[in-house]
């Protein structure tokens, strides 16, 4: 089973300065490529120079993370795939457990590893955590994090287990299944695109994973901080997007109302706190969504709703009101 774990970089040099041989050393099973989005530092140069046996792909534009993964694997021909964040520390035999599952799973398409804090190593990252979940209106949360509630890892989530969505900072994905599904809708640019391909791929039949015998290391916010107004732009609009293309009608619109009713309070909050960029971030997402609403929905394709996929109605009643801040809190 050739595999393939391509990192993608932009403007990332110090990040491949610092992670690239862990990668390098810990996978042995795959050939590493690093795919540059158009970088303006001297990335290219220094990869180059210092780590010529890596396989470089050079896009020519900065699409994203959607666009860049979309050129980048256009001309590969591994079976598996693995989408790596720059700023994640791998360990030794992480790749087994992967690989392992595809081999005996025909129908899982994509296999998330254990998502730990590089600088708070016996805690869950904030991106992907334990595996995905989401709640009946959209929003995301994991095992071992829900909103900013970070879980100290216990070996609580170490099993097996199948989710809704892998985390985008480290996705293991079935070369045909990708291509299957027509890979990474680039409207996302980033953030949520890697929801809305596990949500189209078990659409067509297959299925999510996590497990907890791989163990990597992310940092987090390498490319946007939590709290950057681009990152609250881009995800509030890619979740308007996300409900869109991917429930079934007429629930769609009944439940996208109820979402911006919801934006609108996040919004508020956001202005009694004195946050007015990340309050004007919320009114710019529902000003490109309403502007795109029409080229959105005509994505929709085997859209349905996910009663089978989502745990709980509302994750935010769940935390803001029941004060629930870990998973194993949540009814099932």
């Amino acid at each position: 089973m050739k595999t393939a774990v391509v990192i993608l970089n932009w403007n990332g040099k110090e990040l491949l300065k610092q992670f690239l041989p862990s990668v390098i050393k810990y996978s042995e099973e795959a050939t590493v490529y690093v795919a540059d989005n158009a970088s303006t530092d001297d990335s290219v140069d220094y990869l180059k120079t210092e780590f010529p046996n890596v396989r470089l792909i050079q896009n020519p534009t900065n699409a994203g993370y959607a666009g860049g993964y979309n050129q980048a694997l256009q001309n590969l021909n591994e079976d598996i795939i693995v989408l790596l964040n720059s700023d994640v520390e791998v360990t030794e035999g992480w790749l087994k457990p992967v690989l392992q599952i595809f081999r005996e799973e025909p129908d899982t398409a994509v296999v998330q590893p254990k998502i730990l804090d590089f600088k708070k190593k016996d805690h869950f990252e904030y991106a992907g955590a334990a595996g995905g979940f989401i709640d009946a209106y959209g929003y995301p949360f994991c095992r071992g994090r829900i909103f900013q509630e970070l879980e100290e890892d216990h070996w609580q989530y170490n099993e097996d287990a199948y989710i809704f969505w892998a985390s985008g900072a480290c996705l293991a994905i079935r070369r045909n299944a990708f291509e299957e599904a027509g890979g990474l809708d680039e409207d996302f640019f980033a953030h949520q695109e890697e929801i809305d391909l596990c949500w189209r791929l078990q659409n067509m039949g297959y299925r999510i994973k996590y497990t907890g015998r791989s163990r990597i290391f992310h940092v987090g916010g390498a490319t946007l901080a939590n709290m950057n107004p681009m990152k609250t732009y881009l995800n509030f609009r890619n979740s308007l997007y996300l409900l869109l293309k991917n429930i079934e009608s007429p629930k769609v619109y009944f439940i996208l109302l109820f979402r911006m009713l919801l934006d609108g309070i996040a919004g508020f909050k956001f202005l009694a706190e004195g946050k007015w960029n990340h309050f004007f971030s919320i009114l710019r997402a529902h000003g490109s969504f309403y502007r795109n609403f029409f080229r959105i929905r005509k994505k929709r394709k085997n859209s349905r709703f996910y009663r089978d996929y989502h745990l709980i109605n509302s994750i935010v009643y769940a935390h803001f009101i029941q004060h629930k801040n870990k998973f194993s809190e949540l009814k099932k």
